[in-house]
């Protein structure tokens, strides 16, 4: 329901601004919500000692972000959101917005102590099949970034939390993807190390608790 309304503000606002100081009626704007493909999403986890990477992907019920503070392996989590066919977003649409919202199940350490910076990182992986390399920002580059703004804090733990990814939506759209993937970690820097687990359920509730992608487009 929380969904739903968000999308309804979020086309009422578009079709209001985009009438402002013209005569001329605005273009009609679509929004469609897309559920990731729990399939492809998962997460790649790094050793700290070995360095070894391990790949989880497909139907995992929730993916990890961050470095888990009692052992230090370093989690990145990523998602995949189909755009093309039935409810995706034509390769020839204009981008007015785009969002992310996720669940988070959990945070560590309990409780979160200050805050968790978060970046999220345009990915391609193609075919959609993770492996190792995808873990590093080098081997496997950015094409577009945003950071979670406000950081994760204590009061996102069992909350959604919503996401501005227009400007990578729009990259994604500028390089005719036709997948929208994402790759999930803590912004390193001098930061305490923490993790959050994000809700990928394949459930009842996936409709609720699941990675969404709203884009709103003419």
């Amino acid at each position: 329901m929380k969904r739903v309304f968000l999308a309804a503000v979020m086309v009422f606002a578009v079709l209001a601004v985009s009438g402002c100081g013209s005569s001329s009626s605005p273009p009609p704007t679509v929004v469609t919500q897309i559920l990731s493909d729990p399939a492809f999403d998962g997460d790649i986890a790094q050793d700290p000692q070995t360095g070894v990477l391990t790949v989880t992907q497909g139907n995992t019920q929730s993916v990890f972000a961050g470095i888990d503070p009692v052992t230090g392996v370093e989690s990145r989590a990523f998602l995949d959101f189909p755009l093309s066919g039935s409810g995706g977003v034509p390769l020839n649409a204009t981008i007015v917005s785009a969002t992310l919202d996720i669940f988070i199940n959990s945070i560590q350490p309990q409780p979160l102590p200050g805050t968790m910076p978060v970046r999220i990182d345009l990915v391609s992986f193609q075919p959609p099949t993770l492996i190792g390399t995808d873990f590093d920002r080098t081997l496997q580059p950015a094409l577009a970034t945003t950071i979670i703004s406000p950081p994760i804090s204590q009061a996102d733990f069992g909350n959604h939390v919503a996401v501005d990814v227009t400007p990578l939506m729009v990259e994604a759209q500028r390089l005719g993807l036709v997948n929208f993937q994402l790759r999930i970690l803590e912004d390193l820097g001098t930061v305490p190390l923490a993790s959050i687990e994000i809700n990928d359920t394949t459930g009842a509730n996936r409709a609720v608790l699941a990675p969404l992608l709203e884009v709103t487009y003419f």
